[in-house]
């Protein structure tokens, strides 16, 4: 059995509010140690593809390399963009107006947002990825960098536009 941390692709709800602006308002939740979903495929092609035995471990709990909070997530996402993001902690039920009003369904926004605000802190990270794809976690500033034009780019106020 596989369990994953928070996945990295989780930010891309992050892109409206990123094409829009320089701000990712959203609930501050729990810190966690965002993993990368190629490692996620990765580790389940291992597991898989090889044959398993009695002495193996299971669940595997594949996380990041470093536990990260949403705020440190949009700065290093800052960087991956060239952009000066920050990050704003709002009220939930605020964010799931925002998450509704973006055209997600309602019983999805309600099972992300249970699952977040209830979520403890967490410092754990595990070298399962590692066991069992014989490569490190992959950080998610590498994954940032990877999905960065997902999240556009604003044109800076100072360039004119040609008609």
């Amino acid at each position: 059995m596989l369990r994953s941390d928070t996945l990295a692709s989780n930010t891309q709800g992050w892109a409206a509010q990123l094409r829009a602006g320089d701000v990712v308002r959203g609930p501050d939740v729990a810190r966690t140690a965002v993993v990368d979903e190629p490692d996620v495929a990765a580790a389940a092609a291992e597991v898989l593809l090889r044959r398993q035995d009695d002495s193996d471990r299971t669940p595997y709990l594949l996380t990041g390399p470093e536990p990260l909070s949403r705020a440190e997530q949009v700065r290093i996402l800052d960087a991956a963009l060239g952009r000066k993001l920050r990050f704003e902690p709002v009220p939930v039920d605020i964010a799931r107006a925002r998450m509704v009003a973006d055209g997600r369904p309602e019983r999805l926004v309600d099972a992300l947002i249970t699952a977040s605000t209830r979520r403890p802190e967490s410092r754990l990270v595990t070298d399962d990825v590692e066991h069992l794809t014989g490569m490190p976690a992959r950080p998610f500033a590498q994954w940032a960098i990877d999905h960065s034009t997902e999240f556009g780019s604003r044109p800076s106020p100072h360039t004119s536009r040609s008609l």
